[in-house]
């Protein structure tokens, strides 16, 4: 049984998730898809996402705004893997004829990447320009890195429960822990699963 063909406004936007997720590792949101199409209500936004979806094309996660997927694109790349190299004593040279794939390393239908603003998290060994991927979730253990979303705002920080009182600490001693107010709109994006560094 053949497709449906695509419209050119499904088609356009089809590619637009393409290049976001190409771009930033993670899908646009509604807002951002009718912001790019002028398409003034979500609904309008929405009924695209959904014929898309029939058609097998994307997948959508109801956890996050951002949980759109191409199903048939994954963005990344693979590097020849040479072995391993020492930190401490020489160790002796081995050439592998591997490779190394990063979507195997990171890849997953709810990961995404953030490029870190700031220095929160320095004594973590997460610096300003980092690249962090995060496991998209909406729960967290005490202790966990964690990328929240406070009245609007996003920030990285590790996470603390205890009773009502929800805590965001740094990993900078001359920084101070976030304390979330009773009221405020607070919610856990993802996990922190892996920090890449372009030197």
């Amino acid at each position: 049984m053949d497709q449906e063909p695509l419209t050119q406004r499904q088609q356009q936007i089809l590619d637009f998730i393409r290049e976001r997720i190409g771009e930033r590792g993670y899908g646009p949101t509604v807002r951002e898809i009718g912001h790019e199409f002028e398409i003034r209500s979500p609904n309008g936004v929405m009924c695209h996402l959904k014929a898309l979806e029939k058609k097998g094309l994307i997948s959508r996660e109801s956890y996050s705004a951002r949980a759109i997927q191409v199903t048939d694109f994954k963005p990344g790349t693979e590097l020849p893997f040479l072995g391993s190299v020492a930190a401490g004593q020489p160790i002796q040279a081995a050439t592998l004829d591997e490779k190394l794939n990063f979507n195997d390393l990171f890849g997953g239908a709810n990961h995404f990447a953030l490029k870190v603003r700031g220095q929160s998290m320095i004594e973590d060994h997460i610096e300003d320009g980092d690249f962090v991927v995060i496991k998209g979730q909406e729960t967290a253990r005490n202790g966990e890195r964690v990328v929240a979303m406070v009245d609007g705002e996003v920030t990285l920080k590790k996470f603390h429960k205890s009773r009502d009182q929800i805590t965001l600490i740094p990993a900078n001693e001359q920084l101070r822990p976030i304390e979330v107010r009773p009221g405020s709109d607070i919610r856990i994006l993802g996990v922190l699963i892996g920090v890449m560094r372009k030197c």
